[in-house]
């Protein structure tokens, strides 16, 4: 991507950054200034990535547990048929 194009597109972040300070993003985005808090950045991303990481986790539980309900219905749905059907061939 060239500069010019990266120029035109905005990140969800600089956005944020944006919110947070105007000027310091200005200093940043025009001026190439980097920001006097690195260090806070860097461990601001591992958090978003590590967060990121436990909602997908999240979500492959909670599917995982639909799949369990849906066994657990199908399970007793063929016990309820099996039951019914010792019943009326008696």
């Amino acid at each position: 991507m060239t500069d010019t194009r990266r120029s035109e597109v905005l990140r969800a972040s600089e956005i944020g950054n944006y919110a947070y300070c105007a000027r310091g993003w200005w200093l940043n985005r025009a001026l190439g200034y980097p920001s006097a808090h690195k260090e806070k950045m860097i461990l601001g991303e591992e958090e978003h990535r590590s967060h990121g990481r436990a909602v997908v986790a999240y979500h492959r539980l909670e599917r995982l547990g639909y799949l369990m309900i849906a066994l657990g219905v199908l399970v007793g749905l063929l016990a309820f048929s099996w039951w019914l059907a010792t019943i009326l061939l008696r």
